[in-house]
């Protein structure tokens, strides 16, 4: 399963790990996902995998149980 935010759709960000030599490799940056407890509209519990910004955004809503 691809490391991807279940509500707001966010992916990794891709790019190059620069050395001092200016040597280039592919690298990712990962998200900081975390699985969390959402009440859905019927105000049942559902587990999503949220970034950590989401997850914060969630708290000042009161949705996370």
């Amino acid at each position: 399963m691809a490391r991807k935010d279940d509500l707001t759709g966010k992916a990794a960000l891709s790019g190059n790990r620069r050395s001092h030599a200016l040597n280039s490799t592919r690298r990712k940056w990962n998200l900081n996902l975390q699985k969390v407890k959402v009440l859905d509209e019927k105000g049942n519990p559902q587990t999503l995998k949220v970034s950590a910004r989401t997850m914060k955004t969630l708290k000042k809503q009161g949705k996370i149980v």
